[in-house]
């Protein structure tokens, strides 16, 4: 009988393949039938960090698809590309002036913060259930509604134009493809995505990531443990009575610790998940939501 395999799986994606199909190489590192997810779609053109639930895992993607997030980004300017990446129509802007140092840094300042964006065209954002890119690859009309996301900080690395690099510093939303289109703007210039990496997701760095050529026991001795999905939430330790009582779907009073967060972590005397807890301060006690298997 095959051991059935759960954790987190960190891997370097390569450039030219989608998410999905990162997704298909790795299903073939573990046993059939073993459900596996992403936690947040890197372009075909991006490279780094994608981070994969294996198994009962899945079950936690969206606390990790939660987590900050950086990225190393090549932004051209002086042209425009339909898709806002070097994968589209690139369009040179005509009598284009190289914008100065001091105008780009106070450009990209402009963006750190909660700012609107609209996201490109050619993305996997949803209007009336279909996605963008279907819309627009079919040669449609796409107009997405702005949105408010989060920009924790960038950093300047090198300009020399017409090349830009930049280490944007976000949270989950954000479409770095959209900053790149929209600092353009900005400058007068136009600007697109021509390389961009993911170095972080939370506490999973590029640097320790699979490189997704691996095989397959090297992709089950890398699989970190389902806890490693929660690590950005607070935690509590639960009594064996506690603890049975959250399997049972019970809730448990507020501690003064679980106080200041909306969610927390939940584990046995073992280290174990045991849970993640939502915490209803109205009456006083954390419910549990996603409960793992014993």
């Amino acid at each position: 009988m095959t051991t059935p395999c759960h954790g987190l799986l960190v891997i370097d994606k390569p450039a030219g393949i989608t998410s999905r199909d990162a997704v298909d190489r790795a299903q073939r590192w573990f046993p059939r039938g073993t459900r596996i997810g992403h936690t947040g779609t890197l372009d075909p053109l991006a490279t780094g960090v994608l981070v994969l639930c294996i198994g009962n895992a899945t079950r936690l993607t969206e606390y990790v698809q939660r987590m900050p997030k950086t990225y190393r980004a090549g932004v051209i300017l002086g042209a425009r590309s339909d898709t806002d990446d070097a994968d589209g129509t690139i369009t040179p802007a005509p009598d284009v002036t190289s914008p100065a140092l001091d105008v780009v840094k106070a450009a990209l300042d402009a963006f750190v913060g909660e700012i609107t964006q609209v996201p490109p065209a050619f993305s996997a954002a949803k209007i009336a259930g279909r996605r963008a890119y279907d819309l627009a690859r079919r040669g449609k009309d796409v107009e997405l509604s702005p949105r408010v996301v989060t920009v924790h900080g960038i950093d300047l690395l090198h300009y020399a134009f017409p090349r830009l690099d930049i280490e944007v510093r976000c949270s989950k939303g954000p479409y770095i493809r959209s900053l790149a289109r929209d600092l353009g703007e900005k400058l007068g210039c136009g600007g697109y995505i021509e390389s961009l990496r993911r170095t972080r997701v939370g506490c999973f760095d590029v640097a320790t990531a699979l490189p997704a050529d691996a095989d397959a026991e090297t992709a089950r001795l890398a699989l970190l443990p389902i806890e490693a999905a929660v690590s950005e939430l607070p935690r509590r330790l639960l009594s064996a009575t506690e603890a049975a009582r959250i399997r049972q779907g019970q809730a448990l009073p507020l501690m003064r610790a679980d106080e200041p967060s909306a969610e927390i972590a939940m584990f046995d005397e073992q280290g174990k998940l045991v849970a993640v807890g939502v915490v209803d301060r109205k009456h006083g006690c954390v419910r549990p939501n996603r409960v793992m298997a014993d």
